[in-house]
């Protein structure tokens, strides 16, 4: 006998999942910042492309897995109280993406390398804002801002990867109501 989920089972499904890939990911990346590769220059994150692939499933649900990101990221680096409001609140800026991401609309991602890297320079950059911000109105001295844009860059380039390799993929980055209406009809012929 099989048993049919619904939308809002199959969405805490999914997005438990994502978080659950980001936490751990997340945890190992920050684990090796500052225990096995403490003396580089350079880090890299998977919270905005997890975001950004959320951000195109469920729309406005991707700000929980951005403040969850930022949560996960003070954890694992030993941040102190501050940090936690520049990462949790501040991710929470990539939200202004989601306007954006909406009028393209998710099929616009397929087969366009240069709207998936727009799209992904994006969502890291209105996260990099939303942090900036923050640390501003925490005490953060301005002269301080440009170290977190540089050692940043390899996360650019990563979520741009994640996310042009995702559109590539059936059903990655889709509004999920259209997929899983797609696939029961799918299913029906």
């Amino acid at each position: 006998m099989q048993t049919r989920r619904t939308l809002g089972q199959y969405r805490i499904i999914d997005l438990s999942l994502f978080a659950l890939i980001m936490m751990l990911s997340e945890t190992v990346i920050s684990r090796a910042a500052t225990e096995w590769l403490a003396a580089s220059e350079w880090t890299v994150s998977v919270v905005p492309a997890v975001t950004a692939i959320v951000m195109v499933r469920w729309g406005p649900w991707c700000a929980v897995h951005a403040a969850l990101g930022g949560i996960v990221t003070v954890l694992g680096l030993k941040g102190n109280p501050t940090q936690f409001l520049i990462y949790g609140i501040g991710n929470l800026a990539v939200l202004a993406v989601l306007p954006l991401q909406k009028k393209w609309g998710w099929e616009s991602l397929h087969g366009n390398i240069l709207r998936d890297f727009l799209f992904a320079i994006l969502t890291v950059l209105a996260m990099q804002a939303g942090r900036a911000v923050i640390a501003l109105m925490t005490g953060t001295p301005p002269e301080a801002l440009p170290l977190y844009i540089t050692t940043d860059i390899i996360t650019y380039l990563f979520t741009a990867l994640i996310i042009w390799t995702a559109s590539r993929l059936d059903g990655v980055l889709e509004d999920q109501p259209h997929y899983v209406r797609r696939i029961a009809e799918e299913e029906k012929h």
